[in-house]
């Protein structure tokens, strides 16, 4: 783990590469799952308030189960913030593309300029995930199978996770953390990495 300030980093996020690879996943990460993508509470409001100029870039679907179980839910498991799903499949606030390719609902409102926030930070982030501790915030790679085709692409073109997530990272933690960061990782690609 690499320390800066609060933050404890896995050496993952330096070592392992990934490159989302849309045209082979189609946006799996999106559909596959127990539950939706989680939230930080702060987020929940910002659901609640774009949720109507979100809803025309949605599906019937999505929409019908927005309004049946509100803009966020919580995992039955642990209680922790989520996005509903539509019938236990897919985010709610997905859309597919003509291919069958996933796309982000809130995204698309985003890129529109109908809105001013891109979409879930934990979402942005993937497939690093973030866990809050009292004393700590735990920054750390998720392996998923299905997102072996963005390990294959990401090795391929040799993109670091850190690297492949600059905006989303800079967009959580500022430009002054992710400069850090960078020192950080080419200290230890000097030391540890090939």
């Amino acid at each position: 783990m690499i320390q800066i300030d609060d933050k404890l980093i896995s050496e993952d996020i330096f070592s392992e590469e990934f490159v989302c690879n849309l045209t082979k996943c189609k946006g799996a990460c999106c559909v596959e799952g127990d539950v939706g993508a989680p939230l930080d509470k702060d987020e929940l409001e910002v659901l609640d308030r774009i949720f109507d100029k979100v809803k025309p870039y949605l599906t019937q679907e999505g929409i019908k189960a927005l309004e049946e179980q509100g803009t966020w839910t919580t995992d039955p498991q642990d209680g922790m913030y989520v996005t509903p799903m539509v019938e236990d499949r897919e985010c709610a606030y997905v859309t597919f593309d003509e291919r069958g390719i996933t796309k982000c609902g809130i995204e698309k409102a985003y890129e529109d300029g109908a809105i001013d926030w891109q979409k879930p930070i934990s979402c942005h982030l993937y497939p690093i995930r973030i866990t809050e501790y009292s004393t700590f915030t735990a920054l750390n790679y998720h392996e998923w199978s299905v997102c072996s085709d963005a390990c294959t692409l990401g090795k391929e073109l040799q993109v670091p996770v850190y690297k492949f997530l600059k905006t989303p990272l800079t967009r959580k933690y500022g430009e002054e953390f992710y400069g850090v960061l960078n020192e950080a990782a080419d200290e230890w690609k000097k030391a540890y990495g090939s």
